[in-house]
């Protein structure tokens, strides 16, 4: 996370397997970034109440140590925890990925009893730390594409994900005025439109991941964001594996991008279409020290909701 693609690949070539890790022992395993970390800590709290609880939810946040933490959810950790802000006060107007990166947990509950109520926990649960019309519109859409993603039998078409996506991101978002940090893209209006219309321009071209991603840049903003994910999955979705790898080599933020891909490639093709060596080099960790606690968090959330 953090590196460019290019000054990523000078480090350590092409990443398709755990590196060694200070925070254990050097060994080449797989420890969990503030995305896994949100997403397991949005699930143990949905397992607990049976569904979505926002106050409760926040709460959580503010307690838990957040590794890497990024400036939004930081803001938003300082205006609940510290300036007594409401939950629903306490989100910030930020146009970043940290709402949609925990977001895929939020689908859980409703898997048995659909109702259009998971479109409101999608922007209830993202606005806790992202109330932005972009983030809150990339939630739902991205909801939307998980929830179609587990009718399929096998990877659709490439635009497929796009037009997916986009027909519940772009009527929610509506006219809302966002701009591309690169300046060598001209663009002002919403995200979710964006990423559709940059991602489908990548597809006709025939772009690699890599080169599409440095076109519109790779950071933490969803404009960013967004069609990356979106571009990786029209290009790689049939490969698990591969779109994960793209996602952690060709992206900036590639912690984020590759947690998000890797939520829409495992509802497609479930565990076993995943490397053997990437879940037995899992320790499995939501903290420091508490090995196991995802598994231990998985197995009860099909207790509850499966």
């Amino acid at each position: 996370e953090g590196l460019t693609p290019a000054e990523r690949q000078d480090t350590y070539g092409e990443i398709r397997n755990y590196l060694p890790n200070l925070y254990a022992d050097m060994r080449p395993v797989g420890l969990p970034s503030d995305d896994s970390q949100m997403a397991f800590w949005t699930l143990e709290e949905l397992i607990a109440a049976g569904g979505l609880v926002p106050a409760s939810l926040a709460k959580r946040f503010s307690e838990e140590k957040i590794f890497g933490i990024g400036q939004t959810v930081s803001q938003f950790v300082t205006a609940y925890k510290y300036l007594q802000e409401p939950w629903y006060r306490a989100g910030q107007p930020s146009a970043g990925n940290g709402a949609l990166m925990r977001i895929a947990p939020i689908l859980i509950p409703h898997l048995r009893n659909p109702s259009p109520a998971l479109w409101a926990d999608a922007v209830l649960a993202g606005m806790i730390t992202h109330n932005d019309r972009a983030s809150n519109a990339a939630c739902v859409g991205f909801i939307h594409l998980l929830w179609e993603t587990l009718r399929l039998s096998s990877a659709p078409p490439p635009v497929w994900w796009l037009e997916t996506f986009s027909q519940a991101a772009v009527p929610l978002e509506g006219e809302i005025n966002y701009v591309p940090r690169n300046a060598g893209i001209s663009y002002r209006g919403p995200v979710s439109k964006f990423a559709e219309v940059e991602a489908g321009k990548a597809i006709e071209e025939g772009l690699s991941s890599l080169e599409a991603c440095e076109t519109w840049h790779s950071g933490a903003y969803l404009l960013e964001t967004l069609p990356c994910v979106l571009y990786i999955l029209a290009k790689h979705g049939q490969d698990p594996e591969e779109a994960i790898v793209r996602a952690v080599n060709d992206t900036k933020d590639n912690d984020t991008v590759a947690a998000i891909v890797g939520a829409a490639v495992g509802a497609l093709h479930g565990r076993s279409r995943l490397p053997e060596r990437w879940i037995e080099g899992l320790l499995g960790r939501t903290g420091e020290d508490d090995d196991g606690k995802m598994f231990e968090i998985i197995a009860k959330a099909k207790e509850t909701f499966l």
